[in-house]
């Protein structure tokens, strides 16, 4: 059997690539005249479009005297690097008998190394992909003090001084963060998140700042370093248990609601919870836990929401509280589960209702021989309003303010540690300043 065939096409001529376009150099006045290409990089040669704008003092045009070569880092191709080579005209006026050559400020930064475009690219490397400066360095075959400098002057310009990066907060959470561990001790900032897209359910949270130090002058002095527009528009501080936060704000933010996070009184409630068990067990053997002691061996179990046991550990937990010896970790375990199932009610009012009961219980009510509860009772009770507003603000939960301390944990993992805390906190609000939107619109 034959088959039917339709003959084909005349092949269109083949245009050769305009490099000038495909490299981008046209948005930055300059033309490709030449190219040299190599298995690792590509040069190309480049002179400028746009017209002298004439003597710098009187402003006439003057005449070319001589060229000078400038040489850029562009943007890579792949993971090569592609160097510009750029031919600049230098002029002479006879009259004011002066030279001067034309301005590039189209193509860089004044003294960079980098193209604008490459300044860009660098940014986007670090903002979107995470990547180490380092490796933003090898890839444009510049030195690290290099791309760094184009990575803060570019990011801070852009992003982090852009005039609406404040606008807006009405929820800030604030916590502590370990941005640096040494021999001496670890040392500390406060780190303060906007929480305002969570409540609103627009996006996540974005960090706003990091001060050196975790005191309360620490985070009073950057609200109050703020506009007053700023501090009159925030209606919510979310925070751990650290009273020096409460007071800052009631102190720089007066008419704000003070919220402390449900996962810090749940976390205060579990270590009295522990620390019942630990004196319990040392009461009861005189040492610490082993691995086939019963206290030892349900010490995770007993951190469990009585709602997520598995049939085997509650036989566990009952096998348990038969000894009455173990009586005060009995009474301490359904305090932290009563805590647990507050929050979990599907019903804020209830939630809130039982809570208060718990607190006021614990705070009165409390058996001798039950220290560690005692102190809970203690601490609850002095914080009562920040806990219980938990419940009449929902999306107020400090637990984002958590999970950005973890993305700098993991930043602090890429970068291999920080020595500097100026560049930690370029870094940080440049990982997790919510700037994704704007990275891919540079105007």
């Amino acid at each position: 059997m034959s088959d039917a065939t339709s003959p084909t096409p005349a092949c269109p001529p083949v245009t050769p690539p305009d490099l000038t376009v495909f490299a981008r150099l046209d948005v930055l006045g300059l033309r490709v005249t030449a190219q040299q290409v190599w298995p690792d990089k590509a040069i190309l040669f480049c002179s400028l479009t746009t017209p002298d704008a004439g003597c710098p003092d009187c402003g006439l045009p003057g005449v070319v005297h001589d060229h000078v070569l400038r040489r850029f880092s562009h943007l890579p191709v792949g993971r090569k690097v592609t160097w510009l080579h750029v031919d600049v005209p230098r002029y002479r006026y006879a009259d004011c008998r002066r030279l001067w050559r034309q301005p590039l400020t189209s193509v860089a930064r004044s003294r960079a190394k980098l193209t604008r475009a490459a300044d860009w690219w660098a940014l986007s490397e670090v903002v979107l992909d995470h990547t180490p400066v380092s490796g933003v360095a090898a890839v444009l075959d510049v030195s690290w003090d290099t791309a760094h400098t184009a990575v803060a002057e570019v990011g801070t310009r852009m992003l982090i001084g852009h005039p609406e990066r404040l606008a807006g907060v009405e929820v800030v959470g604030v916590d502590e963060h370990a941005w640096r561990h040494t021999g001496k001790g670890d040392k500390y900032v406060t780190v303060i998140i906007d929480l305002t897209p969570v409540r609103d359910n627009t996006g996540p949270a974005r960090l706003l700042d990091l001060v050196e130090g975790r005191s309360k002058q620490a985070f009073k002095t950057w609200l109050e370093a703020r506009t007053q527009e700023f501090r009159a528009r925030v209606q919510i501080v979310a925070m751990d248990g650290f009273t020096g936060f409460k007071t800052a704000a009631a102190e720089a933010v007066p008419d704000a609601v003070t919220v402390m996070d449900p996962f810090h009184v749940v976390a205060l409630a579990g270590d009295k919870l522990n620390t019942t068990r630990q004196r319990v067990q040392r009461e009861l053997t005189g040492e610490r836990g082993r691995r086939d002691d019963p206290l030892y061996k349900a010490r995770r179990t007993l951190r469990t929401g009585r709602a997520l046991l598995t049939d085997r550990q509650q036989t566990r937990l009952d096998a348990l509280f038969t000894n009455d010896d173990v009586a005060a970790v009995e009474v301490t375990w359904l305090v932290y589960q009563d805590i647990i199932d507050a929050y979990r009610s599907e019903d804020r009012r209830a939630g809130r209702q039982l809570l208060s009961r718990v607190i006021e219980r614990i705070k009165t009510a409390v058996p001798a021989g039950l220290a560690e509860l005692a102190q809970l009772g203690r601490t609850l009770h002095a914080r009562r309003d920040d806990i219980l507003a938990w419940f009449d603000h929902p999306g107020s939960s400090n637990g984002p303010t958590e999970a950005i301390n973890g993305r700098l944990e993991h930043l602090r993992g890429i970068a291999l540690g920080f020595r500097n805390l100026t560049n930690y906190r370029l870094r940080s609000l440049l990982e997790a300043g919510g700037f994704r939107p704007l990275i891919h619109s540079p105007s």
